[in-house]
């Protein structure tokens, strides 16, 4: 049963000069939203890192608007948080995989992304997933995204000797 397993979680990150997170989250279901974001910025605050929040209509438009603030706005990293309850048709399959399909590819194009949507079955597993005195999956999402802010600022400048040398 995984409720009984053990987790390792990661200490966050420590940064040496500001962090600017911005948090997407789709409020369909608004109070499940609002405990996934008071979780984000409950972790965030914990690095001293700096949240914008920004609402988009469904899980469906959030890599969208990630992907518009990659290109467009000045952002370390993204938390991407909502709410997906299985309902009586595929919509769910289709929302659920398009979803984290499109912030997977953002993520392997550079973004640094937590991906904070839950998928759920129903309104009560919901609940205990985004509790931000419980599982706070929120805060999880946002400490993912630090950890990959954390990582891109270790490599960059670094170069692996690519090209011709003179």
């Amino acid at each position: 049963m995984a409720g009984s397993e053990q987790h390792y979680i990661l200490p966050l990150p420590a940064f040496d000069r500001p962090v600017k997170l911005l948090v997407v989250v789709a409020p369909y279901y608004r109070d499940i939203a609002d405990n996934l974001i008071a979780g984000a910025k409950a972790k965030a605050a914990a690095c001293g890192a700096e949240v914008d929040v920004v609402e988009v209509p469904g899980a469906l438009e959030v890599p969208t608007a990630i992907a518009m603030a990659e290109r467009m706005a000045k952002y370390d990293g993204y938390v991407a948080l909502g709410c997906v309850i299985r309902g009586e048709t595929t919509h769910y399959d289709t929302v659920c995989n398009d979803s984290s399909r499109g912030l997977t590819l953002l993520g392997l194009q550079g973004a640094c992304i937590g991906n904070g949507i839950l998928t759920v079955e129903n309104r009560a597993q919901a609940e205990v997933r985004a509790d931000p005195h419980g599982q706070d999956k929120g805060g999880g999402a946002a400490a993912a995204a630090l950890h990959l802010v954390a990582l891109s600022r270790k490599w960059a400048g670094q170069t692996k000797g690519i090209g011709f040398r003179a």
